[in-house]
Formats: structure tokens, C-alpha cells, sequence
């Protein structure tokens, strides 16, 4: 089994947070986004993971750093990793061409803007499988169209009258990826744009117009990062269910005075916490100092300052400085408010 990841967007509705970190590598409760979405889908795939690969941006900002990043989570992952490059952003099908060297096999593609939590067993006997999470206003979203089969016969956009509640979030199972190679290469050939790109729909529906038999994997939690109100709502729900999970979120080298945590909470390595009430669903990145601060569902990243803050459902980047009493609040890397 191979896990195609691409993502070489630029993430422009979760800035100034992406200005200098590409959105996937944003960390929730802790991990980055694309660390938590590959590792939770190897755990639901429940099988070996042969080949790992991602589709990236412009070296200039997917730089060395992030590629070796990558490359551990894929090995750790007992995987090979393959790294890839789409520099002209021209849409999801043209992103997974990007990788074609890899394209064959049984395959996963997941774009990684999105968490999930499942457990289910994946149809094998399906061509392939799309990841669904049924959502109250089914108009707002891409959803996919079931005969009496349970069988996906539409992909309908935003339909404007009811076609299902199922919701596409952004995952796909191929049995044998390289059909789907096979669509898009003709795609691209014939130049068949949705939107002013080439997509990765296009691909799918020539499967479909093909007999190929699409079956869904439905998901329990859908958690999108798109921008900072969900990316802070994603990572309180995260923390709630590692909680859940008894996975260990505070770490043994925080250092309190008269401090308290209000669990649950991720907090780093070297964190100072001083006069200070953390959580609940806070995330603390590593050697950040806090003083004389009451901060509730937030993200705050690493090597950063706080004092005399008030915060609720804020976001504050890396090496930032922040001293103030503002309440909701987004700040990027390297911002000084003092």
C-alpha cells in the first residue's frame, strides 16, 4: 500500500501562520498537521505501508527542512519516502500527475488539510473507496450520490437540492492507482478544466463513466485546519480525544510557578510557566515562556514570549513576542506586541 499526499498550497486562508511554516506542517495538539494525517491513516489502513509520497511547493518555501521531515515520518512509518515537486499550481489532478513515477498499486491519496478519526474495515473488492463524514448542510460541501447499492454513482458540488448528506472530505482509496493515472493523463492530454484547474473529480468521474465501482468509507470526526477559528476548534477536539486515549501531552521538563494546567492541554519540552493558568484545550510548542497569563483554547507555538495576557481562541506563531491584554487573536512567526 502507498500513501500519496499532496500538498504544495500555500494554505493563504491560515496566514500570517503560513507566511513561514507551509500549512501542513502547522502543528495541532503538538504534531504537525500531515504528521497526525499519514499516521492516523496507516493506523486505519491496518497493513503495511510500502511507499510514502509527497507532492510539495517551490523549494524556496517547502525548503531542505521540510523535506527531511518528511522523510523521517515516512521511515518511521517503516515506509519508503519519495519526495515531489508541482511548482505551477494548476489543481488537485494535476498534483497527483506531479507523482506519476508512483502511481501504481493499491493507493491512498489524502490532501493534507484535514484530521480525521475512523475505524473500519476498507472494501477491497471496491475499485476504489472514498472517505466520507455525513454534515447537517450538505449543500455547502462536495457530496457524493449513492444508488440502491451503495455505490457511488455522481460527485455533485455544492448541489442546490438534497442529493445526500455525505460529505467528500478529501481521501481516496485506488485499488490500482495507476487507473486513475490513466483518466487524468487524458485529462491533462484533452485539457478538461473544472474552475480554472485540472481536478482530481475529472479523473474519478471517467472511472465511474468506465464501470469502475466506487464504494465510501465513512469517517467518525472530520476536522478541517482551513483557518485559524477551525484550526483552534480542530485542536481542541484533538486534544479531547488523545486525552481519551491516555496519550501522555504534558511534558516531564515543564517548569511551574504558581502556575496551574487546566487539562486537557499539549505542553513541550522547556516550557515556563509563571503566575499562570493554562487550559483548557491549550497546545504550548517547545522553550515558550508564559507570565502572569490566563490563556484557554489556543495554539501557541514554539520559542515565544507571553505577558500579561487575557487569551481565548487565539493562535500565536514561533518566536513571537506578545504583551498585552487583547483577547482573540492571530499572530504570525517572528511578530513583536509589546
Amino acid at each position: 500500500m502507498k500513501i500519496i499526499v499532496p500538498m504544495a498550497g500555500r494554505g493563504s486562508r491560515l496566514r500570517p501562520h503560513t507566511l513561514t511554516i507551509p500549512k501542513p506542517l502547522i502543528p495541532v495538539a503538538g504534531k504537525p498537521i500531515v504528521h497526525r494525517l499519514v499516521t492516523d491513516i496507516a493506523n486505519v489502513l491496518n497493513e503495511d505501508i510500502d511507499e510514502i509520497a509527497f507532492i510539495l511547493g517551490d523549494p524556496a518555501f517547502f525548503g531542505e527542512d521540510v523535506v527531511e521531515s518528511l522523510k523521517k515520518l515516512a521511515t518511521d512509518l517503516g515506509a519508503k519516502p519519495s519526495i515531489y515537486r508541482q511548482l505551477d499550481p494548476k489543481g488537485t489532478g494535476h498534483a497527483i500527475m506531479c507523482a506519476e513515477p508512483s502511481l501504481s498499486g493499491p493507493a491512498v491519496i489524502a490532501y493534507a488539510d484535514t484530521l480525521i478519526r475512523a475505524d473500519f474495515d476498507l472494501d477491497k473488492n471496491a475499485d476504489s473507496v472514498i472517505w466520507t463524514k455525513r454534515v447537517e448542510n450538505p449543500s455547502a460541501y462536495g457530496v457524493v450520490n449513492l444508488n440502491d447499492k451503495n455505490e457511488i454513482i455522481e460527485l455533485v458540488e455544492k448541489p442546490e437540492t438534497f442529493v445526500s448528506d455525505q460529505a467528500v472530505i478529501g481521501i481516496y482509496y485506488f485499488k490500482d492507482v495507476a487507473v486513475l493515472k490513466k483518466e487524468l493523463q487524458y485529462v491533462l492530454d484533452n485539457n478538461i478544466i473544472n474552475g480554472g484547474e485540472y481536478q482530481i473529480n475529472d479523473g474519478i468521474k471517467r472511472m465511474m463513466a468506465n464501470g469502475k465501482i466506487f464504494k465510501t468509507g465513512a469517517v467518525s470526526e472530520w476536522m478541517d485546519c482551513g483557518n485559524k477559528n477551525v484550526t483552534v476548534e480542530t485542536n481542541q477536539r484533538m486534544l479531547g480525544f488523545l486525552e481519551k486515549d491516555g496519550e501522555q501531552l504534558i511534558s516531564r521538563t515543564v517548569k511551574l510557578e504558581n502556575a496551574n494546567i487546566i487539562e486537557p492541554c499539549y505542553i513541550g519540552e522547556n516550557v515556563v510557566l509563571k503566575d499562570t493558568t493554562v487550559g483548557p484545550f491549550v497546545s504550548i510548542g517547545d522553550n515558550t515562556e508564559i507570565k502572569n497569563s490566563t490563556i484557554k483554547n489556543s495554539l501557541i507555538q514554539t520559542n515565544t514570549r507571553i505577558t500579561n495576557a487575557n487569551l481565548d481562541n487565539a493562535m500565536i506563531g514561533n518566536h513571537a513576542i506578545y504583551n498585552g491584554n487583547f483577547e482573540t487573536i492571530s499572530i504570525g512567526d517572528y511578530s513583536v506586541l509589546e
